[in-house]
């Protein structure tokens, strides 16, 4: 079973440059974690990737199983594991998350930088 959600879980790390495994939605994340991680994203303009893993929990298991991490949200950039919310506030507040993107050649808005 479990490899058959890690093959879904690779096949949104492979197709997607931003992948944000968070607990609800953009419009409706259900936990202050994942509202602030896309908040940072929205702010930046980055365009990606959610999936809810409140609605699915083999996903719910499998991403922590996968990146042998064990909380939600969950950003990878370019197939790369990022971190959680607290990881990503930091980066983006030192600056050191749009330097990732500019590496990265993820776009997103400068100015809101």
């Amino acid at each position: 079973m479990a490899s058959v959600v890690f093959d879904r879980i690779k096949r949104d790390l492979t197709e997607n440059d931003v992948v944000l495994y968070m607990k609800g939605t953009p419009v409706f994340p259900q936990c202050g974690f994942s509202a602030a991680v896309v908040q940072i994203l929205s702010i930046l303009g980055v365009e990606f990737k959610s999936v809810d893993v409140l609605a699915d929990n083999e996903i719910r298991q499998g991403i922590k199983d996968y990146n042998n991490w064990p909380t939600i949200p969950q950003l990878f950039v370019k197939n790369e594991f990022i971190g959680g919310c607290d990881i990503i506030r930091e980066m983006y507040e030192s600056g050191e998350l749009q330097e990732l993107l500019r590496e990265k050649n993820v776009e997103y808005n400068e100015v809101a930088a």
